[in-house]
């Protein structure tokens, strides 16, 4: 009893202070999605939902753990698909869009082939890729390239575009070579565009590789779904949904937590401007 009665004087407490204000806003997004997958779990049970077409939440954790060695299989080579060819599209990116704000021939000359590479459904493109490379990882890795570079390409040179004028003539003035504004101006201003080009690349990788396996390919998570739907094994196709969704969630979290860690001013600032 006087363990009960410690424990509500803490609880209230806890709400008191405002605590529980500052909790629900910190963890709306987890606390909605365990409200809807609640929701969706009743209707299930309830029959309002057909299961042989929106199998629940349940039936799809089983899902998990009923096909976990083909599902801990498949995921390996998607994974290693997307970070290969996220990987390669970063490294591209950074030096595509040095060249192109250094040389402006040169970025008149390769912006347009971009522009066109984006206007190619990506389904279409695919089995162009499989036809020319085979059926191994190497069209996989190529088409993530594709969809990732383009992204990171225009928030690089968007932030190269918004550096300090006055800042540039100064080093100029200081004798500085294009390389060291590069280097002490450019780049760092550039960090935070490149964070926001990456995060939406992320996601094009994971998508990318999926889309990829469902053209061309014998295995995969996107060779899985497909073999799923053809056995109309529907709670797997979602186990799959669910696992490639929560890996690219996954991965915007790390690029935001690395983010936190390279860009630290952008973070203290923001931190400075809550606390007024």
């Amino acid at each position: 009893m006087i363990t009960f009665l410690g424990y509500s004087e803490k609880v209230f407490l806890f709400l008191k202070r405002g605590n529980m204000k500052k909790f629900l806003n910190r963890n709306i997004s987890f606390i909605s999605i365990i409200i809807l997958i609640a929701v969706w779990q009743v209707c299930g049970n309830l029959g309002l939902l057909p299961k042989f077409i929106f199998p629940t939440p349940l039936e799809i954790a089983n899902a998990f753990v009923r096909d976990r060695t083909l599902f801990l299989f498949h995921f390996k080579i998607t994974i290693l698909e997307a970070i290969i060819g996220l990987a390669l599209g970063i490294f591209f990116a950074c030096l595509l869009a040095v060249i192109m704000d250094s040389f402006e021939m040169i970025n008149k000359i390769i912006y347009p082939l971009l522009i066109f590479t984006q206007t190619i459904p990506t389904i279409a493109l695919a089995p162009i890729l499989v036809l020319w490379l085979g059926y191994d990882m190497t069209p996989k890795i190529v088409l993530i390239v594709i969809n990732t570079t383009f992204p990171i390409i225009i928030s690089i040179l968007d932030g190269f575009r918004h550096c300090d004028k006055d800042a540039i003539q100064l080093l100029r003035l200081m004798d500085a070579n294009r390389w060291q504004i590069l280097y002490h101006l450019k780049i760092p201003t550039a960090l935070t565009y490149f964070y926001a080009g990456l995060r939406v690349s992320v996601s094009y990788a994971f998508i990318s590789a999926v889309v990829s396996e469902w053209l061309g390919g014998f295995e995969g998570l996107g060779v899985f779904m497909i073999r799923a739907k053809k056995a109309f094994d529907y709670d797997t196709m979602f186990a799959i949904i669910i696992l490639v969704s929560a890996i690219s969630l996954i991965s915007m979290e790390l690029v935001k937590r690395s983010e936190k860690k390279f860009i630290k001013w952008k973070y203290l600032e923001e931190e400075e401007n809550e606390k007024d």
